[in-house]
């Protein structure tokens, strides 16, 4: 009897291929295969929104090949991805192939690990319409929104512009910190910070003041912080309390997809898109030697903390071998998910505790290597004992002032020995203090006055961003790193500082028109009831044309009443002036954000059309006629290094040009990232070449 088994992508194809065997067709649909039109909405909604679907044409191949497999094949299981979008694929290619969607032909892998594939292939089950409602509910909101508010847009801003339901909310954020950022104004205030010595020691601990008379301390300027100053001159500074308490640590839980992508950001510094992309490949297999393509991590869109008893069982195992029995908790720890989450998958983890990143490292790319690496710490450190510390806190008191000082020792490790979660804006205050007693006197080596300003909130970055998006309830696991690109990819964001993500003055133009006109499109909470919406569909506990039919019947009224209210009016998106003289005209020239990004145009457009593109110079130079190399991006948006001399020259690199310059002939070195990384020389005929050493060659 033949078997079919069709996946979406081709490289786990080739890893369910091996641990299925003969008697096992297995193929790859490579995503949706069938999708609402892109030429017109595709949605018919005066017949209960009734979605027209239609084969995407740049798959017809895929087709052609997925229907020859299905008509030689006796049973067919459909074995799409874990989540929305995987069932919606199943339920796509049931219609395609003629295959009864009440029939038991859906199975799912939550790892592409042998034990894995044989739960899945052992458990099929029939498609979960509920599931698929979901996903087409969701498609078709955004298609109504995109379709009728994208042509609004385009009248009263200009054309080519699009508005999305999340990453509009997404915008307003970034706008609105933005805002609190611009309008924030900056205050003094001063501290008195000593540095004290105890009998004990010689080295010297630090105290802050926290109250004068009793009072908490706040110092507004210079003059009372002198003034306290010289109160405390010569004052004997005495231990008045003094408490000593231990403190555990607890790990911090395996990852979801949200804090997988904020973790990779603060400690990698990953992009969610490089993130996901790195897991994708890690959950699909990866060809380690001796051991043929292996799925590494279980599926990577997941919002749910729950780990498998086995799981459990082989991390402990691995625990009390490599570190100990003390480095086990009293009992196994269990992490409860948020209330919306969904518990479909487990949280994200090794599917193979024995496989540590060390031992598997010469198979994985550099990405692929930090992130399973993380994954890895991650997930045994949150089944591991807490780290134990022991406390101390001393009040001092001097001329009716109260210090206060705080330290801690470590008195065990526990978890924090294979792997500690970074926060932003987090340290560890204080360390160990010396042996202090209550009643000691203690000698004051310095008492300083500090000048302080508060400051403004800081800009969203990728961590941050998604971290809202979460906790406000706004999108699911699989949407954040495609609602930052897209957003970045408009022009409406743009990164500043590395990875601060700042709105342009197109994002914050569309973002203000939509607040005035249709605030529930941008509404945090308006945009959160309708996840929540969508997850009850899901349950099968509410109707999904009766939730559109509502959405709709208030977004149309909002429609018609912008279009009435803007009638005759159009938005001017402001330029951003420059020094820069046009070279045909002599007036300035000013920068403007058109559909490729950024661009440099005459101020006395119209009468002007002169354009430029706005180039970024790099480090180094070109190897070939020493002329400056400039950073540019291709139409997809990849960044590449080539020539200033491009009519002339036509060198143009994908690799980073860096300051270094080569040691055999002083041209220019250039960094290649990825599996194979190193630092090269890139003229002809010099050979040079190193490789890359992450421990210093972070240029």
């Amino acid at each position: 009897m033949a078997h079919l088994v069709i996946l979406e992508s081709p490289s786990k194809a080739k890893t369910v291929k091996k641990y299925l065997g003969d008697g096992y067709d297995v193929i790859a649909s490579t995503g949706h295969v069938i999708d609402l039109p892109k030429s017109k909405m595709g949605v018919d909604i005066e017949n209960d929104f009734a979605p027209q679907y239609v084969n995407m044409k740049d798959k017809s191949e895929i087709i052609k090949e997925l229907k020859k497999h299905a008509k030689s094949s006796d049973v067919i299981y459909l074995a799409t991805d874990p989540d929305r979008e995987g069932e919606a694929i199943a339920w796509h290619l049931s219609h395609l192939l003629n295959i009864d969607e009440n029939a038991p032909v859906r199975v799912t892998f939550n790892e592409i690990t042998k034990t894995g594939i044989q739960s899945g292939m052992s458990a099929p089950r029939k498609i979960d319409t509920s599931i698929v409602n979901a996903q087409q509910t969701r498609r078709i909101l955004d298609r109504i929104v995109g379709y009728k508010l994208s042509p609004f847009l385009w009248k009263k801003v200009r054309r080519g512009l699009s508005a999305g339901r999340v990453q509009s909310v997404a915008v307003r954020l970034i706008v609105d910190r933005e805002n609190e950022i611009r309008s924030f104004k900056s205050q003094e205030y001063w501290s008195i910070d000593a540095k004290l010595i105890a009998s004990s020691s010689k080295r010297a601990f630090a105290a802050k003041l926290a109250e004068i008379d009793g009072k908490k301390a706040e110092i507004a300027d210079e003059a009372q912080a002198n003034a306290i100053l010289e109160r405390l001159q010569g004052a004997d500074y005495v231990v008045s309390n003094l408490k000593k308490s231990q403190r555990k640590k607890q790990p911090a839980p395996p990852f979801t997809t949200s804090t997988l992508q904020q973790e990779a950001s603060r400690r990698l510094s990953f992009q969610a898109r490089r993130t996901m992309k790195a897991a994708q490949e890690l959950y699909e297999g990866v060809d380690v030697p001796g051991m043929g393509a292996v799925g590494l991590i279980t599926y990577m869109r997941t919002d749910s903390l729950r780990i498998s008893d086995e799981a459990k069982a082989a991390a402990a195992e691995h625990i009390k071998s490599a570190f100990g029995a003390e480095y086990l908790p009293d009992k196994s720890r269990v992490f409860k998910s948020k209330n919306n989450a969904q518990d479909a998958h487990e949280a994200i983890r090794p599917t193979t505790v024995s496989l540590t990143p060390e031992k598997i490292k010469g198979a994985l790319t550099g990405d692929q290597y930090k992130l399973y690496k993380l994954v890895w710490e991650r997930f045994m450190a949150s089944q591991m004992a807490n780290a134990v510390m022991d406390t101390v806190s001393v009040d001092i008191s001097a001329a009716d002032c109260l210090f206060k000082a705080s330290g801690y020792a470590v008195k065990f490790d526990g978890f924090t020995k294979l792997y500690e979660e970074t926060k932003d804006g987090d340290a560890e205050q204080g360390g160990a203090l010396p042996a202090i007693t209550k009643g000691e006197k203690l000698k004051a080596k310095e008492v300083t006055g500090n000048q302080h300003f508060t400051q403004p909130p800081a800009r969203y970055n990728e961590a941050s961003l998604i971290k809202e998006l979460e906790e406000n309830g706004i999108g699911r696991p699989s949407t954040y790193a495609p609602t930052i690109s897209t957003i970045l990819d408009r022009h409406y964001v743009e990164r500043e500082s590395g990875n601060q993500l700042k709105p342009t003055s197109l994002g914050e133009v569309i973002t203000e028109l939509l607040k005035d006109h249709f605030d529930s499109i941008v509404d945090v909470k308006f945009t959160a009831k309708l996840e929540t919406e969508l997850d009850n569909i899901e349950k099968g506990s509410l109707d999904w044309v009766e939730m559109l039919r509502r959405f709709y019947t208030r977004f149309a009224k909002t429609l018609e009443k912008a279009e009435t209210d803007m009638e005759g009016k159009r938005v001017k998106v402001p330029d951003e002036p420059t020094d820069i003289v046009c070279e045909e005209c002599g007036k300035n020239m000013v920068i403007k954000i058109g559909p490729y990004g950024k661009f440099l145009g005459c101020s006395g457009f119209p009468e002007c059309k002169f354009t430029k593109k706005i180039v970024t110079e790099t480090k180094g130079s070109c190897p070939n006629c020493g002329k400056k190399m400039l950073a540019k991006k291709s139409k997809k948006g990849k960044p590449f290094y080539g020539c200033e001399n491009y009519q002339t020259c036509n060198f143009m690199t994908w690799d980073l040009p860096i300051e270094e310059k080569c040691p055999q002939c002083g041209k220019t070195l250039f960094k290649k990232t990825g599996k194979l990384g190193k630092i090269y020389c890139a003229k002809e005929g010099c050979g040079y070449e190193r490789p890359l050493d992450n421990t210093k060659d972070k240029t």
